[in-house]
């Protein structure tokens, strides 16, 4: 064989090992070059795959704010629908999912509280209305690490910490004196914020007197709180952005607890025109209804 035909075979021969052994020093220019071309090939390919991973549900190219708003529309739906598995499967995906947005852990807090909420209707639910509760806190402990001023967040842990239900994996006394300092905390934050609102006039509304509760302070909050969210709806579109059709159901059951059905209805009819399949708004409308 010639020199010049050994010096293409040799060049012809080089190459890259991309086994996770280690890259073999090639010996030419050219061999180089080709390399060079291979890893960048290599760091593009890892690129995409973390974008990949960084996704947010199905198919979302990042977790930008249309891609939460959507997801929160889904939390949403399966919430007024009942949908108790349409809740677990958005569970598992945002579990899977490995951004460190706050909104990511609100977000993780907010369906394991929808999940706890229909988990409380049923007595051999799995898991636990408590055990989810759990999650919904661990979850906005996660948004607030990440901001701690964050007022939704706050809300939103006191609801869980707070909630009727929670009895058994919570120690009763210490998470009621927790809900109560997040709720005071959020409304420094965000007095007009109508998901605080929410939070402070539902547990007015739903504990016992001996728990802190109070009904008839209830009624005045829940109206504040319908209010706000009118407001809020009528200006720029918020993140987070859920609530309105609980507020006007709370306050029809408060309003129903005042004798005042007329009210009630009136409530309801709002809930209804935001969330037409607000299954707990269709139930209690048809009892208003048939009296």
């Amino acid at each position: 064989m010639s020199i010049h035909s050994a010096a293409v075979a040799a060049a012809d021969a080089e190459a890259v090992l991309w086994s996770g052994m280690r890259t073999r020093i090639l010996l030419n220019t050219a061999g180089r070059r080709r390399a060079n071309a291979h890893a960048r090939r290599a760091g593009r390919w890892r690129a995409a795959l973390a974008g990949a991973a960084l996704a947010l549900l199905s198919g979302a190219a990042r977790a930008d704010d249309s891609a939460w708003r959507d997801l929160e529309s889904r939390v949403q739906y399966g919430y007024y629908t009942e949908d108790a598995r349409a809740l677990h499967n958005l569970a598992d995906a945002i579990a899977a999912d490995e951004s460190h947005d706050k909104l990511h852990g609100y977000y993780a807090a907010l369906i394991d509280w929808r999940r706890a909420q229909l988990a409380a209707q049923r007595a051999d639910s799995v898991p636990t209305a408590a055990q989810l509760v759990q999650s919904c806190v661990a979850g906005a402990d996660a948004a607030l690490a990440v901001q701690a001023d964050f007022a939704d967040a706050l809300a939103l842990r006191a609801a869980c910490l707070g909630a009727p239900f929670a009895g058994g994996t919570l120690h009763a006394p210490f998470a009621g004196h927790r809900a109560h300092k997040d709720l005071e905390r959020a409304l420094q934050l965000a007095p007009r914020d109508p998901r605080v609102l929410l939070v402070d006039a539902m547990s007015d509304y739903l504990l016992a007197a001996s728990a802190g509760g109070n009904k008839e302070r209830a009624l005045p909050k829940l109206r504040q709180t319908v209010a706000a969210f009118e407001a809020e709806r009528g200006g720029t579109e918020r993140l987070p952005g859920w609530g309105a059709a609980e507020a006007y159901l709370y306050l029809a059951h408060d309003l129903l607890d005042h004798g005042d059905p007329v009210g009630a209805r009136d409530a309801l009819e709002r809930a209804l025109l935001i969330a037409p399949q607000f299954a707990q708004a269709r139930r209690l409308m048809s009892r208003v209804i048939s009296g």
